[in-house]
């Protein structure tokens, strides 16, 4: 059974930064598979931010590009979302997702396993 278990969110004033980790168990960045984030802000539809591959390839949506990181520990078998230069609109539910289809791409529908979420409080 895969679990995916987001930690790291939390009330940050803008221009802080956070570390968000995302630790899997029943699942591991293995050839073909796929790790990464989403994020959910209020009132609006979740949104893709960034992807990871077993081979180290990463995907950042347009909107991140340049503040986000997204990083892995194989042997800890855990992801990570690096975020700098917090703004107000960075305030959501970030989610960690996974797929087994050697997709990194921003389609929700292609990822298999998701976690709980951890929120994320931009104060101005």
């Amino acid at each position: 059974q895969v679990q995916l278990a987001e930690s790291g969110g939390g009330l940050v004033q803008a221009g802080g930064s956070l570390r968000l980790s995302c630790a899997a168990s029943g699942f591991s960045l293995i050839s073909g598979n796929i790790m990464g984030w989403f994020r959910q802000a209020p009132g609006r539809q979740r949104e893709f931010v960034a992807a990871i591959a077993w081979n180290s390839a990463t995907n950042y949506a347009d909107t991140v590009q340049g503040r986000f990181a997204i990083s892995r520990d194989n042997a800890k078998n855990t992801i990570y979302l690096q975020i700098s230069s917090l703004k107000p609109e960075d305030t959501a539910v970030y989610y960690c997702a996974a797929n087994t289809r050697t997709y990194y791409g921003p389609a929700e529908s292609q990822y298999e396993y998701w976690g709980q979420g951890t929120q994320v409080t931009v104060s101005s």
